[in-house]
Formats: structure tokens, C-alpha cells, sequence
């Protein structure tokens, strides 16, 4: 059993734990994820890692509550335990010899898009960190980007915070003023990592992005969270899930998470139902 050590609500949908556990602490990287059991009947979801402190032995997970396991999550609190907490997977973000990075993050991707910007800092990197949401209410870990950012731009659908427009408006006008950039990380929806990537194009700039699809084991064996990459079959629990940006087919990424919807939001509601009978 993995204990909840802290509990933070960011914002009405959107929630940070530090989950006691040491062997994964040990290991965990920025860019990496880990696999979840709320309780022992439960399915197992992966999370990114949002952080960790290996002295105290915990692991940060920040996660938006859009389904039956992540309300089941929701509903723990300071103390509580959950029952598997397996981890690290996945590759974690090179950051090896990079002198100016981009990161772009948009929503809640802004809590896996925030511990790669912290890694870049701590290793010297000068970071531009531009990060996007709906309207005002939606914000998180603005204080957190500011700490580790050279730059910050906060930007907002509606204009209700920072300076209206999309992420692709600022870092278009960050690059067409001069700025040059080893790499541009985006992470986010990926309707907006589509769209990042096919702006840096145009200007020759890498781009890497984080593709989380549907995933089930996070070893490889059930294939369930196939993407193309470059025209080959990739699998990003374990070949990712970072890949150059330029070479990953969106469109079919946005077919195939839409194939589980339905059902998702069935589970949800029955989930919630149960929580209001239980209260």
C-alpha cells in the first residue's frame, strides 16, 4: 500500500498528490509515468510523473478527474492509502546538451510539461515557458513555471488571464523576434501538440512531444497504445512516450482516443452516482 503524504486541489478538476514511495523515488525522472491501482478491484491507470524527492522517498502525481478511477482517486485524502504504485516507465526527456528549450504546455499537460521545464533549469538550460488554458479558472502551477522560467507567457482562450490567444500565437511571436531554440518540448492536448509541431516545422526547429493514448500494462505486451511514428508502429509506454513532434501522425492519435469515450463517461457517472449515495 502507497500512502497519500499531500494533498492539493489546483483547481476544481485538477489535483496534486505526494504518494509515499520510496523504490520509485529513487528512479523517477521527468518525462516518465507510473501505474496505478486506486484498490484492489480497480483498473490500472498511468499517471505521469510530476515530480519527486528523493530524500523523502515520495513521487508527485497531478492528475484532472475525468473518470471513474481518477473520481475513486480523488476522493482519498492525506493519510490514505492506495494499492499499487508501479513505476518508473517509460523513457525520460533528454535534456542532455540542450542550451534553450521551449516548453509548451497547455492545460493540465502544463503538470507534465512543468517538472521537465524545473529538470532543464536545474541543469542550466535557459527555459521559455509558454502555457495555456481555457479562461482563468483553469490555471495551475503558474507560480511553480515562474520559479524555473527565464521566460514566461501565460495565455488563455478567452482572455480572462495573461494575454488572450493560443500557445502557437506566443511562441510564433517569440520566434519571429529573434529567439532561437535548441528544442521546442510540447505537451498537451493533442490537437495543440499537432499544432505546435506544425509551426516549428516551417521554421526547422525540433520539436518533441509527449503522446499519452490509451495504455494498459505500460510494458509493450497489449499494443493498446500504438501510435505511428514516421510511418512505423510505435508503442509509447515503452519506445516513448516522447517522439519528434514532426513525424507523429495526430490524426490518427485523435481518432483512436476517441474510441473509448462512451464508455469512459458511463463509468464516470456511475462512479459519481455511487459517491452521492454514499454521502
Amino acid at each position: 500500500m502507497y500512502r497519500i503524504v499531500k494533498k492539493r486541489v489546483l483547481n476544481p478538476t485538477v489535483i496534486w498528490m505526494d504518494i509515499e514511495a520510496p523504490a520509485v523515488a529513487r528512479k523517477a525522472e521527468p518525462g516518465q509515468f507510473i501505474i496505478l491501482r486506486v484498490d484492489e478491484d480497480g483498473e490500472r491507470i498511468p499517471l505521469t510523473v510530476g515530480g519527486y524527492d528523493r530524500e523523502q522517498g515520495t513521487v508527485t502525481i497531478i492528475f484532472q478527474v475525468v473518470g471513474a478511477t481518477t473520481e475513486k482517486l480523488a476522493h482519498k485524502n492525506e493519510g490514505d492509502c492506495i494499492q499499487d504504485f508501479a513505476g518508473p516507465l517509460g523513457n525520460a526527456t533528454h535534456i542532455e546538451g540542450l542550451k534553450k528549450v521551449a516548453v509548451v504546455g497547455g492545460g493540465v499537460g502544463c503538470a507534465i510539461a512543468y517538472p521537465v521545464a524545473k529538470k532543464l533549469h536545474e541543469s542550466g538550460c535557459e527555459v521559455h515557458s509558454i502555457v495555456g488554458f481555457r479562461n482563468k479558472d483553469l490555471v495551475i502551477l503558474e507560480d511553480e513555471f515562474r520559479a524555473c522560467s527565464d521566460k514566461l507567457c501565460m495565455m488563455s482562450d478567452d482572455g480572462s488571464y495573461g494575454t488572450k490567444g493560443l500557445v502557437t500565437n506566443a511562441l510564433k511571436e517569440l520566434i519571429e523576434s529573434g529567439e532561437k531554440y535548441d528544442e521546442v518540448i510540447a505537451i498537451g492536448p493533442v490537437i495543440m501538440m499537432k499544432f505546435v509541431a506544425a509551426l516549428t516545422k516551417e521554421y526547422g526547429i525540433k520539436t518533441i512531444v509527449s503522446m499519452n493514448p490509451v495504455m494498459i500494462d505500460g510494458t509493450g505486451m497489449c499494443g493498446g497504445c500504438r501510435l505511428t511514428v514516421g510511418g512505423e508502429t510505435k508503442f509509447a509506454c515503452v519506445d516513448g512516450p516522447e517522439f519528434d513532434g514532426h513525424l507523429v501522425d495526430f490524426d490518427e492519435a485523435m481518432a483512436r482516443s476517441t474510441m473509448y469515450k462512451p464508455f469512459e463517461r458511463a463509468k464516470h457517472e456511475e462512479t459519481c452516482n455511487l459517491y452521492k449515495e454514499v454521502l
